[in-house]
C-alpha cells in the first residue's frame, strides 16, 4: 500500500447489508473497500461489536474512512469513547434512534447514544421521513459529533427498501471526505 492510501471501512448496521444495498454495491464495484463482519447482524452485542470494529481499525496499515449506516453510525459514536485510531474520517448514513421506544430490542441495547464530538470529520446524511430517527434527532447527533450535516430530502432510511441502489451522491460526499472534507455546498 501506498503512503496516502486511505482504507475504507464500510460498517453495516443492524441486519447487515443486504446485496442490493449502497454499502454492498460499493464493495463489490471498490474491491479494496473492506467491510466489517460482526458474527451475528440480527443480534447485535454493543461489547463485542465494539471489539469487531476496532480491530478493524487497528488491523488497517493505512487511516481509515468509516462508512457507516444505521446502526454502525452509534456503534462508531461508542467505539471512540474508548478507542483510537488513524481515522481520516467518516460517512454517517442515517444514524439509527437506538433511545426510540419503537426501536427493536437488539438496538436500543446500544442506548444511552454517546454525544461526544468524534475526534475525527465526519459527515452525517439523513432523510425528513426516516422512520428509524427523525431529521431533528439525526441533526442534534451531527451537532453533538461535531459533524457536517446534510439533509437529504424524503427519502426513508437510504436503503434498498426506499429505493437505494449505488447511490452515485454518497460516493461523491465519500470522494470528498476522502480527499479532506466537504464544502458548504454539498
Amino acid at each position: 500500500m501506498t503512503k496516502n492510501f486511505i482504507q475504507v471501512l464500510i460498517v453495516p448496521g443492524y441486519t447487515g447489508s443486504g446485496p442490493g444495498h449502497w454499502q454492498t454495491l460499493w464493495e463489490q464495484k471498490h474491491p479494496e473497500y473492506r467491510r466489517v463482519v460482526q458474527r451475528d447482524w440480527h443480534h447485535p452485542d454493543l461489547e463485542e461489536w465494539i471489539t469487531v470494529l476496532d480491530a478493524a481499525i487497528q488491523g488497517s496499515s493505512s487511516p481509515v474512512v468509516l462508512v457507516a449506516h444505521s446502526l454502525g453510525c452509534i456503534l462508531i459514536a461508542h467505539w471512540q469513547l474508548r478507542h483510537s485510531g488513524d481515522v481520516h474520517g467518516a460517512l454517517l448514513v442515517a444514524p439509527a434512534d437506538a433511545e426510540r421506544d419503537d426501536a427493536p430490542a437488539p438496538v436500543r441495547s446500544f442506548s444511552p447514544i454517546p454525544l461526544q464530538p468524534l475526534p475525527f470529520p465526519s459527515l452525517v446524511v439523513a432523510s425528513s421521513n426516516d422512520p428509524y430517527v427523525s431529521l431533528e434527532r439525526a441533526q442534534y447527533f451531527a451537532k453533538n459529533w461535531g459533524s457536517r450535516f446534510i439533509s437529504m430530502g424524503a427519502c426513508g432510511h437510504i436503503d434498498t427498501t426506499a429505493g437505494f441502489g449505488p447511490w452515485r451522491r454518497g460516493e461523491v460526499l465519500l470522494g470528498n471526505l476522502m480527499r479532506g472534507g466537504i464544502s458548504k455546498d454539498e
